[in-house]
């Protein structure tokens, strides 16, 4: 299993990727940050748009993305080829993206989800594998 995993935030899930950080390398990943690096404003694609050119071109497997909704950087991720985001505000939810989308990008709403949420959602969606089979035929269909 890759350990690698990419990680981004815009203002309003700043805090939320800095508490990831460390409990994602406590875990084992090797966790690579597209920023954004302060509470200052930023445009949420700003940071959604490499991370996912990163999982799309794949020099990394997978993806965390945080924002106060999960919308904006969700929409952006889901622009790239080959990604597969999914916002999950629930650990079932996480676990469905992955097991019937093959979610690659999990985005968490943090302005929605506490700490300890967030943590539970992130180890759903990276503990839980593809089904495949029929799931499979759908997911080959997403790509234009």
């Amino acid at each position: 299993m890759n350990k690698q995993l990419a990680i981004g935030s815009d203002h309003a899930g700043f805090a939320y990727k800095e508490m990831l950080k460390p409990w994602l390398e406590e875990q084992g990943y090797e966790v690579r940050d597209f920023g954004t690096h302060s509470t200052d404003s930023a445009d949420y694609p700003d940071f959604a748009h490499p991370l996912a050119a990163a999982v799309a071109a794949g020099e990394l497997p997978q993806g965390i993305l945080i924002c106060g909704s999960a919308n904006g950087v969700c929409i952006t991720a889901n622009k790239h080829q080959g990604v597969r985001a999914a916002i999950a505000w629930l650990p079932e939810l996480a676990s469905l993206a992955r097991q019937h989308n093959n979610a690659n990008v999990l985005c968490l709403p943090a302005r929605y989800v506490t700490e300890d949420e967030a943590r539970a959602i992130a180890t759903e969606f990276l503990n839980t594998a593809f089904e495949g089979g029929r799931h499979q035929n759908r997911v080959g269909k997403i790509e234009c």
